[in-house]
Parts: C-alpha cells; sequence; structure tokens
C-alpha cells in the first residue's frame, strides 16, 4: 500500500495505516462509539504498546486474552469499551490469520475478486456488518487504490464520487469537519423521522 493516508492528525498513526493493511482493517473496526480519529489510531497504540512496527494477526490472535485486554486499557485506552473491542479484535486476527494466511490485503486481492466478493468477505469477518464493510471497501477503493471492478455498486452510498458520508472521504481536517457534519445531519433526520 503506497497511498498515504490522512485520517488521524497523527503522523505515527497515519503512517501505520497507510503502510499496513492489518492496522488499517482494525481501526476500521475499532470505528464505533468513538470519535473517528481515535478508533483510527488505535493500532498505532497496539503496535507502540506490543512493541512493534507492524501488527501481525497470527500474534495478535495468540496473545492472552487477558493480557491484550490489559494492553487495550493502558491510559489513553485503545477505545472506550476496552475489553470488548480486544475481544473483537483478536476475533478478527484470527481470521486473518486462518482464513487469509495473515495477510489481511488477501481478503481484498486473493483470487482477483469483483466488488461484490470483496465486500462479501468483508462483511464474513468477525465485528464488521454491512456498513462497515461497505465503508471499508470505499475506503479501499477511494483512498488505497483497490479498486475491483464494481466496487463502487458493491459499496453503495459510500463509494459514490464527492460523498462526504464516511471515514472514507476524510483526506484533511476540512473534509473530517464535512462528513462530521453530515453524520450529524443524519442524525438529526432519524430522531426527527422517529419522533
Amino acid at each position: 500500500m503506497e497511498h498515504e493516508l490522512h485520517l488521524t492528525g497523527d503522523a505515527g498513526a497515519d503512517a501505520l495505516l497507510s503502510s499496513d493493511p492489518l492496522a488499517l482493517m482494525i481501526g476500521m473496526l475499532l470505528d464505533q462509539q468513538v470519535a473517528m480519529e481515535t478508533a483510527f489510531a488505535g493500532p498505532k497504540k497496539i503496535a507502540d504498546r506490543m512493541g512493534r512496527d507492524r501488527l501481525d494477526a497470527a500474534e495478535i490472535a495468540g496473545y492472552g486474552p487477558e493480557a491484550f485486554a490489559e494492553l487495550f486499557s493502558q491510559t489513553p485506552a485503545v477505545h472506550r469499551f476496552p475489553g470488548a473491542m480486544a475481544k473483537r479484535v483478536q476475533a478478527l486476527c484470527a481470521a486473518v490469520a486462518s482464513e487469509y494466511g495473515g495477510r489481511a490485503e488477501a481478503v481484498w486481492t486473493r483470487g482477483d475478486p469483483d466488488g461484490k466478493e470483496v465486500l462479501k468477505r468483508l462483511t464474513a469477518l468477525p465485528g464488521y456488518g454491512d456498513q462497515k464493510a461497505r465503508i471499508f471497501l470505499a475506503l479501499l477503493g477511494k483512498q488505497m487504490g483497490a479498486r475491483p471492478e464494481g466496487w463502487r455498486e458493491a459499496a453503495g452510498a459510500y463509494g459514490e464520487e464527492g460523498a462526504r458520508r464516511s471515514i472514507a472521504d476524510v483526506v484533511d481536517d476540512q473534509t473530517l469537519n464535512e462528513v462530521r457534519e453530515t453524520k450529524k445531519a443524519m442524525k438529526a433526520a432519524a430522531k426527527a423521522k422517529k419522533g
């Protein structure tokens, strides 16, 4: 992966996300109930606390669960729900290790899959539901140069050119703020619809 991401506001965290497909995949997994930048800064915290430059799926999957949860809980915590998210990261890494030989990028490269197949593979991963899988597919296509045939269609609205819906559209502070405003408007519309 040769593309330079700007998702966290931290050069070291962004460099890891840009160069390590597993780190990027873990960042996407962590992107719930915390700020986007916090989620995507998580993989760097994990790597630093493990004393590693890169993340290894088999090593994380094999880490003692209590020790890994403790690593997540150190201040500043990797996530606001450190125990639960540590388990999810280990489950994701176990799947990547067993199904993809420890190579996260194989999820979107092995066998030259089309967009539908990549979406299917992502959705099958622990911790990745349909929406998260679509956002990650859009992130791969828009910012990482991974553009399997039909990726935009498979990513749905997240794949739209010029959209400001998700982390897939964040390239700087301005686009981060635009994505935040879109999310805020969507939440308000959903709340108004319920009420």
